[in-house]
This record gives C-alpha cells, structure tokens and sequence, in this order.
C-alpha cells in the first residue's frame, strides 16, 4: 500500500518502512487529498493523534504528524509534512472528529494554525497566554509572567 502512493504521487511523497511502520514524508500541498484517501480508500477510520516538532534552524521549522489507525486492518501509518512558521494547514476535522482537539493542542503548544478549524483557540494553557511551550526557542524556564501577576495576583516561582 505505502508503495502505491509513491507510484501515484511521485516527488510529492516519499513512501517509507522503518521497523514494520509505514510511514509518508508528503508535501504540504498534498495533505488535505491523502488524508481523504488514506481515510476513504485505506480504510484509516481513526486518527490516534495530530502532533509536531519543531526544528527552529530548518527553513521549514516544523514537521506535522499524523497518526492514523485502521481498524479493519489492524494497522497504523504515520503521515508527516513540513512547513514554515507561519503557515498553516487545512483541518482534518471534517475527516476524523478527534482533530478537533489534537489540532487544538498542536496550536496551543506551537501556534501551527489549522485552516477551517471550527474553534482553533487554546486548550491547555488560557487564553492570553503569549508563547507556545513546545517551541524549542521557548526557554525552559520561561513563562508568561505577566499573566501569573495579573490571574494569580503572585510572582512567578521561576
């Protein structure tokens, strides 16, 4: 199956196995279709989680992963693609209810937008929160402390 999407897609995916789990490297641009075909086609009925990492000296700093899992097969594909900081992505809610947290939750920690979305706002941390965590140009002891002053009304521990 992984090898079908080369075949189909060419440049625009790079089909691969490590250690029996099969995984996709596609271009941004082709995100929204191979969902809907790995959903439709493939039987992916389930999205495990949406998540990203961020490597701050590459051009495009962040990777977006999706997990996928069919039950039919009992299987599970990742689905990974690259973008720039600013750029955003269409939602996968219409395809797998579930995103409609993890999207949330990759937005709160790293501020990846997600096109579409119907409520794209924070989900862990409130609103007003300047920063997002996960971003490893976020220092480990930063903190947004004049949120902690005004909401906590105390001095921030760090």
């Amino acid at each position: 199956m992984v090898a079908n999407f080369k075949g189909i897609y060419g440049s625009g995916v790079n089909a691969l196995t490590h250690l029996g789990q099969n995984y996709l490297e596609v271009d941004r641009s082709l995100i929204p279709e191979i969902l809907q075909v790995l959903r439709n086609d493939e039987h992916f009925d389930y999205c495990v989680d949406v998540t990203a990492v961020h490597y701050p000296k590459r051009e495009k700093q962040f990777d977006v992963v999706w997990v996928l899992y069919s039950f039919a097969k009992n299987e599970r594909i990742r689905v990974k693609t690259q973008i720039a900081d600013g750029a955003s992505l269409p939602s996968s809610v219409p395809l797998w209810a579930t995103c409609n947290w993890l999207e949330r939750e990759v937005y709160d920690m790293f501020g990846i937008k997600f096109d579409g979305h119907p409520d794209l706002k924070r989900i862990l941390l409130p609103e007003g929160w300047k920063g997002f965590p996960l971003r490893k140009d976020y220092g480990i002891l930063q903190q947004d402390q004049e949120w902690v002053q005004i909401n906590l009304g105390i001095e921030s521990g760090q």
